[in-house]
């Protein structure tokens, strides 16, 4: 067994961000794809800044947005032991500081319970438990249907946030209702950020934020679109290019207006 508790055979080496950040990730277990790439883009976070992710997995979100922001100071919460040491591993090859904690997102350690940050940052499982087919890895299967009700992650943030501090989560849309309701008397100045696949297609994703005393209204933008044209017609990616430029060089996504 590796120090990150795979055997060495049980993990692959992925490049991210056009090769400038390099993921092991096991071969048959829980994999990052683009949605944590996207939710590290979404966060507008500056050097010296401190970011919470919870539910950190390998590391793909965090890490993402270290390879983007130097001198962010970083930490993750993952519930599974083998996920925590693979992102402390991540970290440490990609030269990226990150404190990494093996816990319970409703009951952290004591050092996170006294420390609160510019940002939280959240890619929740997709499904509820026992709502989909469950994978045979278990991994998989927990990083695809936790137990836990989208409005206890929300509440673990609002509790980590920093005064005007701010949340961001990416999510199914049809989960959208569940995340509004955690937000209600925790977080305000919501906001929503349709992801779609195409542009006569409805959206299937939403990055959402929210701020910690918030007061703005509720503001639900147009959705972005992230595939040229109205079908797949060539070999490749076939991204527009501000998500290709999320996704190859490390640009941040911007929020409408």
């Amino acid at each position: 067994m590796s120090a990150s508790g795979f055997a060495s055979d049980e993990l692959s080496e992925d490049a991210f961000l056009g090769g400038r950040l390099r993921l092991l990730q096991p071969v048959k277990g829980y994999r990052a794809g683009v949605d944590p790439v996207l939710l590290a883009a979404s966060v507008p976070a500056r050097s010296g800044q401190s970011v919470l992710d919870l539910g950190c997995g390998a590391g793909a979100a965090m890490l993402c947005l270290g390879a983007r922001v130097p001198g962010v100071r970083l930490a993750g919460v993952e519930l599974q032991p083998d996920y925590a040491d693979l992102a402390r591993r991540n970290a440490s090859v990609n030269g990226i500081a990150a404190e990494v904690h093996r816990a319970d997102l409703v009951d952290l350690p004591a050092p996170l319970r006294q420390m609160q940050f510019d940002h939280v940052i959240a890619n929740p499982p997709y499904f509820r438990s026992g709502a989909h087919s469950r994978a045979r890895d278990t991994g998989r299967a927990t990083a695809l249907g936790g137990g836990l009700a989208l409005s206890e992650w929300v509440v673990t943030a609002a509790r980590r946030l920093a005064a005007k501090g701010r949340f961001y989560a990416i999510q199914r849309a049809e989960r959208l209702p569940e995340l509004l309701a955690g937000c209600a008397g925790r977080l305000g100045s919501v906001e929503v950020l349709p992801l779609a696949a195409r542009a006569d297609r409805a959206p299937h994703l939403i990055v959402l934020r929210a701020r910690k005393d918030g007061r703005a209204p509720f503001h639900l933008h147009a959705p972005l679109i992230m595939h040229k044209g109205s079908a797949h017609l060539q070999d490749g990616p076939d991204y527009v290019p501000a998500i290709e430029s999320v996704l190859r060089s490390a640009a941040a996504l911007d929020w409408p207006a």
